[in-house]
């Protein structure tokens, strides 16, 4: 491996979804190599979705000693965290404790994308405690008070026996320093830690009470925190000798605080330069895009948006409040649409090492110019989806919503799922201009571009589209693993080599390459019109909702789970 041209070498390490990724940054904010190892997801019933810690500590050593081979730990400055808003548990000892039906202490995270609290999280919405303020309104399943409602009324052993509850980030940074310090960017974020308009901070003990948890407050909140710092801080003294030793570090490696794995990416993709694009932070809309999708806006005001989460104070800039937007399914949904159609299997076949999107594009490229259309945005005029296959997290807030396609055929072939494919592209890229709206409506009265990382800002045709659809300018990094780059930009915070967080955006900062809405009055016309159907199919599904409502099978009958 070549020798960097750097003295300072950052460690960023994310927990995704479904692997574990290490990165080596140098100081310029340039990825030098990266090492990825999938991780175990259990899905025995609907709903429900879990994980080991065991599993994911596992990876995350496996990835480190990896891209650090050849490298003298003296020269890896600091390291950084992040990972999915997961609900870890651990025993009394700090031992894995299970939070699965089926007992197995391996299995002790429940994953975000988890909805088996749906209705823990309607509950909790009923009271309309004054913490919901800063959820948008509403709480998600997603979220961890309806978890640990749900787990306190389910799996009473475990609720007795736990010792520490943790969202995964932090749990990370605990393993790696021994120190017992959470994250305001997990806590204000996921657990209902306040940090109010008023400067006030800290569990709000009413609403615990009124929900039913106020056992958590024992011991000064110790089971979900009493030790509470900004992103980016360094954690205790660094990591500690058993982790040091597991990881091939150097013991007292400054740990940066941690951050979810989406704030990270808007922590990497923030501060992405480009020519024309303004390059103020509340000017600017990121979208980190992965198994879903999240939406983050910064503001030196607290904005309270309904049906968006927060407004966060210093979830992720210092002195900034973020609102966080978000679709619970984009890149899975994707790739549902392509995986369960019939044609699937015979191009799978046929494409050889290209990448299916990439062969779609280009059949949707020949639809086009056999129809003489200007653009592959305007063949879906027949077909609409509306993407909430797995509830919408925003602006609605409602884990119930369902996905529905409008304009199916007979047909299984191959043009037809093009068609499908782009038309969910476009679906999502609805969602997105939904969100704005609502942004603006409350109060971002300067959202001028979208900055987008992930997967899915190498598709150009999604990025094409989001362009066009929301009628701004979009930058995609030069950089594209925005999310390792800010997790390497938390470890590059705590050896304090650059200052304060601002200091190091600026200095890790990427490059952008800059994707421009269309002009063509005829292809915003279209997205107009399809935007206003994107409308009617939600009015129309809660027509159907209200229509079948009171059946004997609807799940929101009294009684039902």
């Amino acid at each position: 491996m070549d020798r960097f041209s750097t003295g300072l070498i950052s460690q960023g390490v994310d927990v995704g979804t479904g692997s574990v990724r290490a990165a080596l940054v140098t100081d310029s904010g340039e990825i030098k190599k990266v090492k990825v190892e999938e991780t175990k997801t259990w899905n025995d019933q609907p709903d429900f979705y879990e994980q080991s810690f065991d599993n994911i500590w596992g990876a995350a050593i496996n990835c480190v000693k990896d891209v650090i081979q050849g490298i003298n730990p003296e020269e890896i400055k600091g390291i950084g965290f992040d990972a999915t808003c997961s609900l870890v548990c651990f025993d009394k000892e700090g031992k894995p404790l299970t939070i699965s039906p089926g007992g197995s202490n391996e299995r002790n995270i429940i994953l975000w994308l988890d909805h088996r609290a749906v209705k823990e999280a309607d509950e909790i919405n009923k009271t309309n405690h004054e913490v919901l303020r800063y959820v948008g309104g509403k709480i998600s399943p997603e979220m961890e008070t309806p978890k640990l409602l749900w787990l306190k009324r389910n799996m009473k052993k475990t609720w007795d026996e736990a010792g520490y509850f943790f969202d995964l980030p932090d749990a990370l940074t605990w393993r790696a320093t021994n120190v017992d310090c959470r994250s305001k960017c997990s806590l204000v974020c996921k657990w209902t830690y306040e940090m109010t308009e008023e400067g006030d901070e800290g569990w709000n003990l009413s609403y615990f009470q009124e929900i039913g948890m106020e056992d958590l407050s024992a011991n000064c909140w110790r089971k979900i925190g009493n030790c509470i710092q900004a992103p980016c801080e360094p954690v205790g003294y660094g990591l500690c000798e058993r982790a040091a030793g597991e990881l091939g570090l150097k013991k007292g490696t400054p740990v940066g605080t941690s951050m979810i794995d989406a704030h990270a990416g808007g922590l990497g993709l923030i501060g992405t330069k480009a020519d024309g694009i303004d390059p103020a932070f509340h000017t600017r809309l990121s979208l980190i895009c992965g198994t879903s999708t999240c939406h983050m806006a910064v503001s030196p005001t607290a904005i309270f948006v309904p049906g968006v989460w927060g407004p966060y104070k210093d979830a992720m800039i210092p002195g900034m409040w973020l609102s966080e937007g978000g679709q619970s399914a984009t890149g899975k949904l994707i790739d549902f649409i392509i995986e369960t159609h019939p044609a699937t299997p015979e191009i799978m076949k046929k494409k050889g090492n290209e990448p299916i999107m990439i062969y779609l594009n280009k059949i949707l490229e020949d639809m086009a110019k056999k129809n003489n259309l200007p653009s592959v945005s305007l063949l879906t005029h027949d077909v609409h989806v509306w993407p909430d296959f797995h509830g919408n997290r925003s602006p609605i807030a409602d884990p119930l919503l369902k996905g529905m396609v409008s304009g199916l055929t007979l047909a299984g072939d191959e043009e037809s799922l093009a068609l499908l494919y782009l038309a969910t592209i476009q679906s999502l890229a609805y969602g997105t201009r939904h969100i704005i709206d609502a942004l603006r409506k409350a109060g971002y009265k300067e959202l001028k571009s979208l900055l987008l990382c992930g997967g899915l800002s190498k598709n150009p045709i999604f990025t094409q589209t989001h362009a066009e659809v929301c009628n701004l300018p979009l930058v995609c990094p030069e950089e594209p693993e925005s999310v390792l780059l800010g997790a390497a930009i938390l470890g590059a915070c705590a050896s304090g080599t650059f200052g304060s967080m601002k200091e190091t955006i600026a200095a890790m900062g990427s490059n952008g390459i800059v994707v421009n809405p269309t002009s063509d009055r005829n292809i915003v016309d279209f997205h107009t019109k399809k935007y206003q159907v994107f409308h009617m199919m939600y009015k129309h599904q809660m027509e159907y909702r209200n229509t079948m409502r009171g059946s004997q099978c609807d799940p929101r009958c009294a009684g039902s789970s």
